[in-house]
């Protein structure tokens, strides 16, 4: 056992994705495809602070995430400090509160020497994002990096992944937040049609401009795309490139440099090759 542990888990960008509730959060999740990027969550863990010492921060400010919390209570760490830093913005499609979630599993299972393999970690915080109507697929998606594909919802034993093996440039351009939890919580018929016929054609092609064709024509069919977002979609196609809209985020993210030809000032980074892991706490902070 030591006093503190760290953890890195990339961001994730969904293209496109389709829900499938379960009463059993274990098996509840998603099926879709997305990005795991090099930008990402930094958490680090000290175990038994107590006193005022106790909570979770977010580049510094105190904060409250739902699936943190459950992941805490699961592993009997209520005592802990959490630390995490990122460069990216909560709530607008990077699977912020899931890779959280997922870094807090992995650091107080190392710091607390709880023992519980990877998979046991991964289903943890998968089912806190479900129950907390946060996420449905970027935990999965989070520990495996790269270019996922979620064949199969739900956590590890359930749930069935591959992915696209390339590894491009990435850019993004967020404008704000969109309620994760307001979409999953009303009817997603239409998205999950949309989701199914956008993952059908991806597996026929997994290639990285077929992601984005996909993604960008199932933000419009599944009725999600913001004006702002679709604005930008446009000029980087005039450009003669594409681009599509994060899930669920005022986000759009594109492939090589679309987003700077078409005059943007995005955000810049690559896939990140592998999932979350573990790495000692003298380590810098989150890559750029």
């Amino acid at each position: 056992m030591t006093d503190e542990a760290a953890a890195f888990v990339p961001g994730h960008v969904t293209g496109f994705f389709s829900a499938h509730p379960d009463e059993d959060p274990s098996t509840a999740g998603s099926r879709g495809a997305g990005i795991a990027l090099s930008h990402g969550v930094d958490v680090r863990v000290v175990r038994g602070i107590g006193g005022n010492d106790v909570g979770v921060t977010l580049n510094g400010d105190p904060i409250d995430v739902a699936p943190v919390g459950a992941v805490l209570d699961d592993l009997d760490a209520s005592d802990a400090r959490v630390v995490a830093e990122t460069p990216l913005p909560l709530g607008a499609g990077f699977g912020v509160s899931g890779a959280m979630a997922l870094g807090v599993a992995y650091a107080v299972n190392a710091a607390y020497d709880r023992t519980r393999s990877e998979n046991d970690l991964i289903e943890l915080a998968h089912v806190a994002e479900v129950e907390a109507g946060t996420g449905l697929g970027d935990v999965v998606a989070q520990a495996r990096g790269g270019l996922p594909i979620r064949l199969e919802p739900g956590a590890p034993g359930h749930g069935r992944l591959d992915g696209i093996p390339a590894s491009p440039r990435v850019e993004y351009v967020s404008f704000g937040a969109v309620s994760t939890e307001d979409v999953l919580s009303g009817d997603t018929s239409t998205l999950t049609a949309a989701g199914e016929r956008a993952l059908s054609d991806l597996r026929a092609e997994p290639t990285t401009d077929r992601l984005v064709e996909r993604s960008r024509r199932f933000a419009r069919e599944a009725d999600l795309l913001t004006e702002r977002v679709a604005d930008a979609v446009a000029a980087v196609r005039a450009e003669g490139g594409d681009a599509a809209m994060a899930m669920l985020g005022d986000t759009v993210f594109a492939f090589g440099d679309g987003l700077s030809a078409a005059g943007y000032d995005p955000e810049v980074c690559s896939v990140h090759p592998t999932g979350a892991t573990l790495r000692p706490p003298d380590v810098g902070r989150f890559e750029r």
